[in-house]
């Protein structure tokens, strides 16, 4: 569980410094990982705002609980932020999806690297704010 954690938190890091590159104002939520109340990273430019769940995995598809994605969705909607999730996978950086371009299975949302390929976006989006 420990390495699982620090690779995790290594990941949202390296996150915060990718936005913090672009010139985001950008913020790491501390315990973020430990219960579904705050997204893991806030990232903000040029009047736009985003609230980031991340998960660094290297399996063929993520899972998140929808009580995670509840949250991230209320953060949307009351900080007017755009709700994205964010998934580093190992020699192919940094993938990003909206919650609402996921699969709602009952108990999770979930996305395949297919998926995310096909419907999602990269970094380079956020080159354009």
């Amino acid at each position: 569980m420990l390495l699982r954690y620090s690779k995790g938190a290594r990941s949202e890091r390296e996150l915060l410094n990718l936005f913090h590159e672009k010139h985001f104002s950008v913020a790491r939520a501390a315990g973020s990982g430990v219960n579904a109340l705050s997204p893991d990273i806030i990232a903000a430019k040029n009047g736009k705002a985003f609230v980031f769940e991340c998960k660094a995995w290297d399996k063929g598809s993520i899972s998140i609980p929808n009580e995670k994605i509840e949250s991230l969705l209320s953060w949307e909607k009351d900080g007017s932020m755009q709700a994205v999730v964010a998934w580093r996978m190992n020699n192919s950086g940094w993938f990003f999806i909206r919650p609402s371009d996921m699969t709602n299975t009952g108990k999770n949302h979930t996305v395949t690297k297919q998926a995310i390929m096909e419907r999602g976006f990269t970094l380079d989006f956020f080159d354009k704010l």
